[in-house]
């Protein structure tokens, strides 16, 4: 079992094709350098999809995400290449990817990419009301 950076993404057969799911990961420990200093760049990446056939494997994503450790990258780069082999390894029917990064030269920047699969289009929402357990108590 191997627990080195690798660009490889794993994946396993969606086991409910039928229907539309959201898969959220938050990723707290992404690191990258600075292309034009050299010094880390840290950020949260928020990924969110609905799989269609495949799901990403939880291994192959945590060490292809440390694959970034050593590079020099834009935060714009390197929040779209994850995004393309996500979905080059996935094909799924919605993905988004959120990069946050935290503060560089008193900025802090976030990037969100999205891919749709072509014809897909999203059940409505269906918003429940909140249930209460209070009592009406009036006399």
């Amino acid at each position: 079992m191997t627990t080195k950076p690798a660009k490889t993404l794993e994946t396993f057969p969606n086991p409910a094709v039928q229907r539309d799911f959201q898969i959220h990961m938050e990723i707290p420990e992404f690191t990258c350098l600075c292309p034009k200093t050299g010094q880390p760049d840290f950020a949260t990446l928020i990924l969110d999809y609905i799989p269609d056939k495949t799901c990403v494997e939880l291994k192959s994503l945590k060490l292809y995400i440390w694959s970034f450790r050593e590079e020099g990258c834009f935060h714009e780069d390197v929040t779209n290449r994850i995004l393309n082999d996500l979905v080059k390894a996935t094909k799924p029917r919605f993905m988004r990817l959120t990069a946050k990064f935290f503060v560089r030269g008193g900025i802090f920047t976030n990037v969100v990419a999205e891919h749709r699969q072509k014809g897909w289009k999203p059940a409505p929402r269906v918003e429940l009301a909140e249930f209460s357990t209070q009592f009406n108590t009036r006399s």
